[in-house]
């Protein structure tokens, strides 16, 4: 990704494919929608929390840790077997997302690294692996079982993720949502980390929703979305984006746009239990 001409907004151009604007009105249609239920003017921080539970839950889920909501909302303990880490890691991080949102448009790489870093905090390793919070250097393996794409080296890395970071702080006219899955995309393709790139990549995609205005009360858990949609549906979309063709990214940017509207529709049902007093 180069941004040498500031002429040229790539990510607008990603705007234009076909069917992307269709699916950003779709989404700011049902954003909308929820952010005008008569619960967010009296209880919107107990949505925003729920939101952040469930958001926590659906992307514990897509890295292989499928827990009921009831079990990640009691448990205190999150540092024993593998699946109670990964969704501690999610939690940490839909926490420390909303923390971020004023540095991510100056420095996205800092966010990315302080995203890793918390990701992996609490495995009792993190004093000792220096690998944490930094891209991975050449010869270092990536632990990620869903994605089976071929892994980019780490020189490639390097450049993509500098890339990323030139048109994020350059700004760009293209919708939220594309500049969302785009940001999530790349972070996927790329696995810049040794371990959680998937939790960290759609933790980004939070920040990007949130700060760009789409999503400011961080009500509309995408994660909850991608989860619904399946890991099959979710590993088929990326391979849209991996391919680089117009068809693929727009297809990827639609699956996206999908996760966000079943993510109101989660928001809307939680809306709708506080307003009969079920929840």
């Amino acid at each position: 990704m180069s941004t040498n001409d500031s002429s040229v907004d790539p990510l607008a151009a990603l705007g234009a494919l076909p069917g992307v604007a269709d699916s950003v009105d779709s989404v700011r249609k049902a954003v909308d929608r929820v952010y005008g239920h008569r619960v967010m003017r009296r209880r919107g921080s107990e949505v925003t929390s729920e939101a952040a539970l469930r958001g926590a839950r659906g992307s514990a889920a897509l890295s292989g840790a499928d827990w009921a909501l009831e079990e990640v909302r009691r448990r205190t303990d999150f540092g024993v077997e593998a699946e109670a880490r990964t969704v501690g890691a999610a939690l940490r991080l839909t926490a420390e997302a909303g923390q971020l949102l004023s540095i991510w448009r100056q420095s996205p790489l800092r966010v990315l690294a302080r995203l890793h870093l918390v990701a992996a905090g609490g495995t009792g390793s993190v004093g000792d692996d220096e690998t944490v919070g930094r891209p991975r250097l050449a010869g270092e393996g990536v632990h990620e079982p869903l994605i089976e794409a071929p892994l980019p080296d780490a020189s490639e890395v390097a450049g993509r993720l500098d890339g990323l970071a030139e048109l994020i702080i350059a700004g760009s006219s293209a919708p939220a949502l594309v500049t969302a899955a785009v940001v999530h995309g790349e972070l996927l393709a790329l696995r810049p980390f040794g371990s959680y790139n998937g939790l960290v990549a759609r933790a980004a995609e939070r920040i990007v929703l949130i700060g760009s205005g789409l999503d400011p009360k961080a009500i509309c858990p995408a994660e909850v979305g991608h989860a619904e949609q399946g890991r099959g549906a979710y590993v088929a979309a990326l391979g849209g984006y991996l391919s680089g063709t117009p068809e693929g990214m727009a297809s990827w940017i639609a699956h996206c746009g999908r996760a966000v509207e079943l993510g109101v529709r989660e928001s809307t049902a939680v809306c709708e239990a506080l307003q009969r007093g079920a929840a």
